[in-house]
């Protein structure tokens, strides 16, 4: 697991790395200034989308999915392999609660999977295609989200071995965490769904005869 003094500087340098909250620079370089006043308040790529500005939020996304991948990667290769599921996990932390931002951050999502396709790209497909079958079927982000989070550790105890699974399940419980208003809404049958936005705008323009 490497020496006391490797292991206390990738956990620090890795958090240091996931606390920067890109979505909220960004959309400030941007002009469009602070993202926490609008929508969920949050910092992540989801609530930089209601600015309307999609190419922001896919800079967003995947520069938060880069935290994790960057700090597992880095780990692997420059430090030692055993440590770099831990980088990965202290990177995600760091993305939610971030010591520039009084420890206010982001669900962790995106960089939950930057953090499962470095530590393996299977996994990472496998993450994939489970949050792409649950978002055709349910149309709900958020569900499809948690569904993977649960489903992610099993995958990675019988894909990868005992390698990465004891972070991986310590990050799906932080996220079920920082959704809890969302699996809420979602046992209420509240919780919107994918698209439903666009029908309603869409319904709106009809009615107005636009």
């Amino acid at each position: 697991m490497g020496n006391p003094i490797e292991l206390t500087a990738v956990l620090a340098l890795s958090y240091l790395l996931g606390s920067v909250p890109f979505g909220l620079v960004i959309t400030k370089l941007a002009g469009l200034g602070d993202i926490r006043a609008i929508g969920s308040g949050n910092i992540g790529a989801t609530n930089v989308l209601r600015t309307g500005r999609k190419d922001l939020a896919l800079i967003t996304l995947l520069l938060d999915a880069g935290k994790g991948a960057i700090a597992v990667l880095v780990t692997r290769y420059f430090v030692s392999p055993d440590l770099a599921a831990l980088a990965g996990m202290a990177a995600f932390i760091g993305h939610c609660c971030p010591i520039y931002l009084k420890f206010k951050g982001g669900k962790g999502v995106a960089t939950f999977f930057g953090t499962i396709f470095a530590i393996s790209p299977l996994l990472g497909l496998a993450a994939g295609a489970t949050w792409l079958i649950s978002a055709f079927l349910f149309r709900m982000s958020s569900f499809s989200g948690l569904l993977t989070a649960l489903l992610t550790p099993f995958y990675a105890y019988y894909l990868i071995g005992d390698q990465g699974w004891m972070p991986l399940a310590f990050m799906s419980l932080v996220i079920y965490i920082r959704h809890k208003d969302n699996i809420r809404r979602i046992l209420k049958g509240e919780e919107p769904k994918i698209g439903a936005k666009k029908k309603a705008d869409a319904a709106a323009k009809a009615e107005k005869g636009e």
